[in-house]
């Protein structure tokens, strides 16, 4: 691979990555961000439908009937019988802090089987959150990722202490962070329902930038060694292009 410029051109990259974040930002107080009924507290309706059915139609009747927030999707999944068989779902997310009735979950089945093409027969779910057990699993998600990156500290901390340790901390850590809020600016812009998928994403996210700033913090402690004429930028630059092969082949197949 050629041998890439890359501390050269650092401050283009830093203004990307600015811009995207700030796009979400700018989202985030356009569209807010929703929260799934696993953090909020609410009620999930799972309906299966002969054919794709207009999720925001469907968001919009059903708030107007029960005056609650009303998350709408539609689902793609192959019958397991018949893997030419497409199987639609409408995926009703239902936000409150007391569940469903008997009589509000009826009246919700019965306005989509007259607006849409439900199944006959067909697959019907429903799943209660209570608003506490997700406002629980949203700390705990939170406490994972908060202690995670305060280990993180800790551990870089004392590994690279030949490159200033807790400097390199800390810069492992802003990286981190910088890593998570370009996902998390996806959310907002698409209105994607933040739910336990984005705490998996975001641990997934410490995982690989942890595990790819190391390597980078190996080579350049190495290099220090090697090139004791060059400057840091040179230091740096070629241990980046050291480990870029890595780094993408590493992200590419896991």
């Amino acid at each position: 691979m050629k041998n890439l410029n890359i501390v050269k051109h650092q401050n283009k990259y830093f203004v990307i990555s600015l811009i995207v974040i700030a796009i979400g930002i700018v989202f985030y107080f356009i569209n807010g961000v929703q929260l799934d009924i696993q953090f909020s507290g609410g009620t999930r309706i799972m309906i299966e439908t002969n054919s794709e059915v207009d999720a925001n139609l469907a968001n919009e009747i059903i708030e107007k009937a029960l005056g609650k927030s009303v998350t709408s999707q539609t689902q793609k999944t192959n019958n397991p019988s018949n893997e030419d068989e497409i199987i639609h779902m409408l995926r009703l997310d239902i936000a409150s802090d007391e569940t469903l009735t008997d009589q509000e979950r009826d009246l919700v089945i019965d306005i989509i089987t007259e607006n849409f093409d439900v199944t006959e027969g067909g697959n019907q779910e429903m799943v209660s959150v209570e608003p506490s057990i997700g406002r629980e699993t949203l700390l705990n998600g939170l406490k994972a990722i908060v202690i995670s990156s305060v280990l993180i500290i800790g551990y870089v901390t004392w590994r690279f202490s030949a490159i200033h340790g807790l400097s390199a901390a800390i810069t492992a850590i802003i990286a981190l962070v910088h890593d998570i809020l370009i996902v998390m600016a996806i959310y907002p812009i698409f209105r994607l329902p933040v739910g336990e998928v984005f705490i998996s994403a975001a641990l997934t996210i410490i995982g690989y930038s942890l595990n790819d700033t190391i390597v980078i913090y190996d080579r350049i402690r190495e290099n220090m060694k090697q090139m004791r004429k060059s400057t840091l930028d040179e230091v740096v630059n070629t241990s980046i292009n050291q480990t870029l092969t890595r780094t993408i082949n590493t992200s590419a197949t896991t």
